[in-house]
């Protein structure tokens, strides 16, 4: 039997492949979620949000399926990765969408902040991914995709719990790059610039602050959801299968300024 090598249009093509997305109810992770779903994959959106994930697979079709669940609850994971596996089998494909920044600032950041921040930004991205690379493992495939930030390398005002966080999934990235890509599991990281989701809506809000930012890039604007898509299905397909361990700043030239 004969390989063929792969046409450019197949290194992208997601048929075949099952994806779960945290934060699929809104933002980035509901992009990201739409984005598989067209380029072949069966979805399954994970939020807390039951009722906007089922407005986005209403419009998605028969290829997604949803699980609402509160990720920040350590104790849950083992039932909430029971629930993800139930509509199309153990995911090929997970991408941690799902975060929060409570933006407290240094003197007022208080232990419930500081440990829901950690438990929902950092922790559960790795046990959710501990549970699923068993099923990676035996296909001798598979792709992680965790959220980075510009904070993954930058301070920001209010932001010392997120930021913590953010630094901690970049070493996260690595980490498991090292233990799982010999089994054919990469693992890259996504860091976004401005983009307008509800984790930046105090930031758009102030529409000077928002100019300022976007006169930060190197192109002159702030992130569109749409900046997120070819980056997005890189990692996620067989265009990338010789890169894992890495952080992309899809921000615009912002951090090379």
């Amino acid at each position: 039997m004969v390989n063929h090598p792969k046409t450019p249009a197949d290194l992208f093509d997601l048929s075949g492949r099952v994806a779960c997305v945290t934060g699929a109810s809104a933002g980035l992770g509901q992009r990201a979620a739409t984005v598989l779903a067209a380029a072949g994959a069966r979805v399954v959106g994970v939020a807390r949000r039951a009722d906007q994930l089922s407005e986005w697979a209403e419009r998605t079709g028969q290829s997604a399926a949803v699980v609402a669940a509160d990720l920040s609850q350590r104790h849950a994971i083992p039932e909430i990765t029971q629930q993800i596996a139930a509509p199309f089998g153990a995911p090929d494909i997970i991408v941690h969408a799902a975060g929060i920044n409570t933006r407290e600032a240094a003197d007022d950041v208080t232990p419930e902040g500081w440990d829901l921040t950690l438990k929902l930004n950092l922790t559960a991205p790795f046990f959710l991914t501990q549970a699923f690379a068993p099923a990676m493992k035996a296909k001798g495939w598979g792709r992680v995709v965790n959220f980075a930030s510009l904070q993954t390398t930058r301070a920001f005002p209010g932001g010392v719990a997120y930021g913590a966080s953010k630094a901690g999934v970049a070493q996260l990235t690595r980490a498991m790059a090292e233990c799982w890509s010999k089994d054919g599991i990469t693992a890259n990281a996504i860091g976004p610039g401005f983009f307008p989701t509800e984790l930046t809506g105090p930031v758009f809000a102030d529409p000077a602050r928002a100019a300022r930012n976007a006169a930060q890039t190197c192109v002159g604007r702030n992130g569109a959801l749409e900046d997120i898509d070819g980056p997005l299905l890189f990692f996620c397909s067989d265009a990338s299968a010789f890169v894992t361990g890495q952080v992309l700043m899809v921000d615009g030239g912002y951090t090379a300024k």
